[in-house]
């Protein structure tokens, strides 16, 4: 049965959906100003982990990643740029959309947008004004935390420590400085829209509330996100819906550890970051999300090239694995030996292991194990039947592709060249096959470098040649 460390109870809690057979997740999404760092996708990434297995497990999911498109930041940046906000907006989204895509991630069922949500909004403020949880100074609405006797149950601190230790910016019009805003003014140039306390916009807390309560109801099973959203964001959501509905918010709160630099936070805000975009260019995202997987997802991860090319190293056992399927099943052969291998053991030590709190680094060494036995078992016995493969790659289709995403058995998805014919490439390694038989050596290795050159990487063996797509 499946696990979870929930960050609301600080302990691991049997899951237990409120729906049986049905999960309602709601992931913290981009705020689109600029392309998305490493770090951001390493939550993303295990977000994806999680809902994947969970599907896998036999539920149906309702996966809602939300996209701010109003905010400080894309108002401060899109100026600089002299762009509408909107338009600028629309274009990190687009990029957003572009690297999670690459990064073999599954789409969201829903990316609710905040400028697409004011008016459940705006009845959401107006309600918790209703209720004395949120008071107007001049056209500026804020959140009274001093009245939400449970604020802080999510980060583990009590408001005076909040108080005392939070960095928060000055504010003479708050009540309280732990105080958020629910409403802002709008300054001179900024867009806005109309409320019964005037021209503005919403703040950054309450757009996640009005997302998830519309599309996902008042009472879900997962909320996910970084661990830097733990306060005051995450906490602030609770305060706010808990209120507004008269009942718990979420069920299950996940938090994805940091990915270091030199054991510090990668952010934007240090400069020590590299966009998911530029990191791409270098690294397979396969590797990117074993690079993931080998640790455990709440912990911190320090990032460095040594362990990226490490995972991409790490990656050729699979791909050699995958190669050979590949051929064996393009050959369809039958009425050959079908070697005896116990692969349900090796799922139910795949399922423990994701059934403890999704522990992918303990899941990923069981796929190491099972890829090391089959390339024995291959070594070990001639003439193999191709059901065999079909077995082996089944399984590993339903837990190393669908689940960790950390196998390709598409080709053509590999290509650096997605125009390049596959049947053009079987026909020059037929053609190389015959020039060797020919001892036509250097017609041989002439085929072998042009296809080099168009991205295709050879390799021969005694069952014959494998190919794969290279940058």
């Amino acid at each position: 049965m499946l696990s979870i460390y929930n960050t609301l109870s600080k302990k691991k809690e049997l899951f237990e959906p409120i729906n049986p057979r049905e999960v309602k997740m709601y992931v913290c999404g981009p705020t689109v100003y600029d392309y998305f760092h490493i770090g951001n996708a390493r939550s993303f990434i295990m977000a994806d982990i999680v809902r994947r297995y969970i599907e896998y497990s036999g539920y149906k999911v309702t996966y809602a990643m939300n996209i701010t498109d109003i905010d400080d930041k894309i108002i401060k940046k899109a100026n600089e740029e002299q762009s509408n906000y909107k338009s600028f907006a629309e274009k990190y989204a687009n990029a957003f959309f572009e690297d999670y895509a690459k990064l073999k991630m599954k789409r969201a069922d829903i990316y609710p947008k905040a400028t697409e949500h004011m008016e459940d909004i705006i009845e959401m403020i107006e309600s918790l004004e209703k209720k004395g949880y949120a008071y107007n100074v001049d056209g500026n609405v804020f959140y009274d935390v001093s009245k939400f006797k449970e604020y802080g149950n999510l980060s583990g601190k009590n408001i005076d420590d909040l108080i005392s230790g939070a960095r928060i910016e000055i504010n003479e019009e708050k009540k309280n400085p732990l105080d958020f805003a629910l409403w802002k003014k709008a300054k001179s140039g900024e867009p806005y829209w109309d409320s019964k306390w005037g021209k503005g916009r919403p703040g950054w807390h309450i757009e996640c509330s009005a997302m998830s309560c519309k599309h996902l109801g008042e009472y879900f099973d997962i909320h996910a996100g970084g661990n830097d959203l733990i306060f005051p964001h995450h906490e602030n959501e609770i305060a706010q819906s808990v209120v507004l509905n008269d009942k718990p918010f979420v069920k299950y709160w996940l938090h994805f550890g940091f990915l270091n630099i030199e054991n510090e936070k990668m952010s934007k805000s240090l400069g020590n970051f590299f966009t998911a975009r530029d990191v791409l260019k270098r690294y397979s995202a396969e590797a990117i999300r074993l690079f993931f997987t080998q640790a455990y997802y709440r912990g911190p991860l320090n990032f460095s090239d040594e362990l990226l090319a490490g995972a991409e190293k790490g990656l050729e056992k699979f791909e050699n694995l995958v190669d050979k399927i590949n051929l064996e099943l393009s050959k369809n052969q039958t009425n050959r030996v079908i070697p005896e291998i116990d692969i349900k053991q090796y799922e139910d030590k795949f399922i423990a292991a994701m059934d403890d709190d999704f522990n992918t680094a303990q899941a990923v060494a069981v796929i190491f194990d099972f890829v090391k036995e089959v390339n024995r078992t291959i070594a070990e016995n001639e003439n193999i039947n191709t059901e065999f493969y079909k077995k082996v790659k089944l399984f590993l289709e339903r837990t190393a592709v669908d689940v960790l995403g950390i196998i390709n058995f598409d080709v053509e998805d590999k290509s650096a060249n997605k125009d390049l014919d596959v049947n053009f490439i079987r026909q020059m390694i037929d053609k190389r096959k015959d020039a060797k038989e020919k001892k036509d050596y250097a017609l041989a290795d002439k085929i072998r470098d042009e296809l080099k050159a168009l991205g295709v990487e050879l390799k021969d063996s005694k069952e014959g040649t494998t190919y794969k797509f290279v940058k």
